[in-house]
């Protein structure tokens, strides 16, 4: 039997850390080989994606996709860690606040915005996690960076609760979305609840919940290696090119190719042949997956093409 090698969407539930949900899936799957893409804190449920085997490679391709949430923030409150799992260090009116007044400053962070990261996060200054110089008792300038918020819908108003939901750019942190939106209501605010629904086309529908998941069921539901790069783009070549592109050759820039950074190449068979990345005017193998026939002995996604 071949090693297991897929993209597994696992639900997955409050109070454990990615990478105790990278650990019992390496123990479901008997596979050392298991990695996630994108982190959620042990207070956030939801979608998180897992590559198993070989297609662990693809990760990366991953990271950077949009996000969709639904959060709950505690309003009239400020946490040390802009969540529940921090101390209260302040306390506000909030009682005042209508759906109008909250609906006004909500506008300010629909859009690119300028967001700092939580001090209580892995975002890392000078080579260390900002969690262990906060926790240090350490003054650290951490400089804002511009996020995306596409989306930033009221789905309820129970004072002191505002449920949102938010579709964002990736790196976006939503503990920081609340206190900030809680300080410009000027009452403060902190997550109280955050479930993930999306990542790119991954959705919760796809997503099996952790605890339903055994050795029998696992292969059912990885996603096939492929639906990792679904999002980029195919480039369409004659065989000729693709042969050398599976040799490790440059490739030149046509005028009629795709002008994006990333691109995939199919094979006849819908299976994924390589990455190309874009440079100047040819396109660099950047991480190519030949085919069992040409690979004397390799099989799919055993291949790396490095640039010299």
């Amino acid at each position: 039997m071949s090693p297991l090698s897929g993209i597994l969407a696992v639900d997955k539930p409050i109070d454990l850390t990615s990478h105790d949900v990278v650990g019992q899936i390496r123990r479901l799957s008997s596979m050392r080989r298991v990695g996630h893409a994108g982190t959620l804190d042990p207070l956030a449920t939801g979608v998180l994606l897992l590559g198993i085997g070989r297609a662990t490679r693809l990760l990366e391709y991953l990271l950077g996709l949009p996000k969709v949430y639904e959060t709950a923030v505690r309003l009239g409150q400020t946490t040390n860690t802009y969540d529940a799992e921090g101390e209260i260090v302040a306390e506000r009116p909030f009682a005042h606040l209508t759906l109008a007044d909250i609906a006004a400053v909500l506008d300010r962070f629909r859009g690119p915005i300028q967001q700092t990261p939580p001090l209580y996060s892995a975002v890392k200054k000078d080579g260390r996690p900002l969690y262990k110089l906060a926790r240090a008792g350490l003054e650290v300038d951490v400089p804002a960076r511009e996020v995306v918020i596409e989306e930033l819908t009221v789905l309820a108003w129970m004072p002191p609760t505002l449920r949102l939901r938010v579709a964002c750019s990736s790196g976006t942190y939503i503990r920081t979305l609340g206190h900030d939106i809680g300080s410009a209501l000027g009452c403060g605010g902190y997550l109280t609840a955050l479930r993930r629904t999306a990542v790119g086309g991954f959705t919760l529908d796809q997503a099996m919940p952790l605890a339903e998941l055994n050795p029998t069921n696992l292969v059912d539901c990885l996603l096939p290696p492929e639906t990792a790069v679904s999002h980029l783009p195919i480039l369409s070549l004659p065989a000729p090119e693709v042969a050398r592109l599976l040799l490790g050759q440059r490739l030149a820039r046509e005028t009629d190719h795709a002008l994006h950074s990333l691109v995939r190449v199919m094979g006849p068979d819908g299976r994924l042949l390589g990455i190309l990345r874009a440079e100047a005017d040819y396109w660099q193998p950047h991480k190519m997956f030949p085919p069992d026939s040409t690979t004397q002995g390799k099989t799919l996604y055993d291949t790396d093409i490095h640039p010299r």
